[in-house]
């Protein structure tokens, strides 16, 4: 299969200079796989596929990340190694960017180029990234929540990812970019569990009631 240029990155690419920063390097190619994917209507497949790349082959098989990223092997040897261990499953669209990127130097910055295409594919639909850091697990109805009154707060869908810190002070973090919000996410997250367990428990004496008055009497 010919190797054809993701549109614009090629162009991009043969400006670089080796002192580039690796997220300006990922930004232009993430940006550029970002456009054709989105010309040829496979943007969410492209990102799932390159979401199976880091996670199904790059996360287990490190050696093959590293020789992939060695500037000791050549363009043309890594284009075999990607026809021959990528090419079978692999969408011609990934498979040239891939290409592209090797053939600048440049698929040491995968991981980079990865989170950057996440960034642009979330700005695109405007889905607003949102870490939930907790002291303990919260529930999946807790999250939806909080993610439901983080709506009046950010610009866009707020898209929650849950972590968490037996060491944080405080109960609950935000963060929304380079915001950060604590104490008042605490206090509501304390609201929605109260109201739950409230919920709950209304529930259950309303069972218990039926049960021990099955005629309605």
């Amino acid at each position: 299969m010919a190797e054809q240029s993701v549109p614009s990155d090629a162009r991009f690419a043969a400006e670089f200079n080796p002192d580039v920063g690796v997220e300006q390097v990922a930004a232009i190619y993430a940006e550029a796989a970002f456009g054709a994917a989105e010309s040829a209507g496979r943007t969410e497949s492209m990102l799932e596929e390159f979401d199976s790349l880091i996670a199904d082959v790059l996360d287990r098989h490190p050696k093959f990340e590293t020789l992939l990223g060695s500037a000791l092997i050549p363009h043309d040897e890594k284009t075999a190694i990607l026809d021959r261990t990528l090419g079978p499953t692999a969408s011609s669209l990934m498979l040239n960017f891939l290409k592209v990127v090797s053939r600048h130097g440049r698929l040491d910055c995968l991981r980079a180029i990865h989170r950057r295409f996440h960034a642009v594919y979330d700005a695109a639909r405007g889905r607003v990234p949102v870490e939930l850091i907790t002291a303990t697990p919260v529930s999946d109805a807790e999250a939806a929540a909080i993610a439901g009154m983080l709506g009046g707060m950010v610009r866009g869908e707020p898209v929650l990812r849950r972590r968490v810190d037996p060491a944080l002070i405080g109960g609950a973090v935000v963060r929304v970019g380079d915001t950060v919000y604590d104490g008042s996410i605490a206090r509501q997250l304390e609201n929605v569990r109260r109201k739950m367990i409230d919920r709950s428990a209304h529930e259950i004496q309303s069972r218990r009631d039926r049960f021990s008055n099955p005629a309605g009497n």
